[in-house]
């Protein structure tokens, strides 16, 4: 795809989702991960958005995603819900799962939290817990901005120095504490996935500094930073990672557990929208 089809798939996306809301911009957005579908905060004048119906977005195919974009307020927060997301082991390309992020933002997005599930790397971390994600290693072998480059995105070269926004982080820490919800701080490897990481790999990751791992993330994160997006990821451990004491890897076992979470989570995301 020519940059020039792809800018154009972005702003068509952007005036369809605006003709569904009138042109009431997003300030804040939310991207679920795998078995949070019940994570969606409670909106007033909520507008439900399938994947399918707006040009050029992707299909979600993996269970535990719905696939659809839901817009409302949060007292008097507009938000962004994304119920679904895309990854690079379904078969998208980077610049494909880029694109929703870049909707986000052309919409007049200014804040983004990320969620997902991954594999814990450390004891402390148990199945269920919460980690705060502070950085990242990323070993999926392709960044989303190769090759896609346009002036009206940022600087083809973003730091990525406080990606992960140290205010944001520091707030997610402290609801979390106020509602006794375990939760923990690491930093996020990523990977491509679809197989899990076998122990040696897992071995290496923590020597490397990975505290969780995940096959998702990492790409989302890199297109906020480059639009200047205030970022959080909020990842919950879904399992012990291969070679960890008590480690199941399946993905059903995923989505029952992020059930369960997903109770907490709703009402951490809640607090902090309406705090941002």
């Amino acid at each position: 795809m020519e940059i020039k089809t792809y800018v154009g798939s972005i702003r068509k996306a952007r005036d369809y989702i605006r003709s569904r809301v009138c042109g009431a911009a997003p300030q804040v957005g939310v991207i679920l991960g795998s078995g949070l579908a019940r994570c969606v905060p409670p909106l007033a004048g909520s507008v439900v958005i399938p994947y399918s119906r707006i040009p050029g977005f992707p299909r979600a195919t993996v269970a535990g995603h719905a696939g659809k974009l839901i817009l409302g307020r949060l007292g008097t927060t507009r938000v962004a819900v994304m119920q679904g997301r895309f990854h690079y082991y379904e078969g998208h390309s980077m610049e494909s799962i880029a694109l929703p992020v870049r909707v986000l933002e052309y919409l007049g997005l200014k804040s983004l939290i990320i969620t997902a599930a991954v594999g814990s790397m450390r004891e402390k971390i148990k199945p269920g817990h919460l980690t705060v994600i502070t950085d990242h290693i990323n070993l999926m072998g392709r960044n989303p901005l190769r090759a896609f480059h346009e002036e009206e995105f940022g600087d083809m070269f973003p730091d990525l120095t406080g990606a992960y926004d140290p205010a944001l982080r520091r707030l997610a820490v402290k609801i979390c504490r106020k509602r006794k919800i375990p939760a923990h701080q690491g930093v996020y490897v990523a990977v491509g996935g679809p197989s899990y990481e076998t122990q040696a790999e897992i071995r290496a990751f923590r020597v490397l500094g990975g505290d969780v791992v995940g096959m998702s993330v990492v790409p989302e994160v890199i297109v906020a930073r480059q639009m200047g997006l205030r970022t959080l990821v909020l990842t919950w451990a879904s399992n012990m990672a291969s070679g960890m004491k008590g480690a199941a890897l399946n993905h059903a076992g995923v989505l029952a557990l992020g059930d369960k979470v997903s109770t907490n989570l709703r009402l951490v995301l809640s607090d902090l929208i309406s705090r941002i």
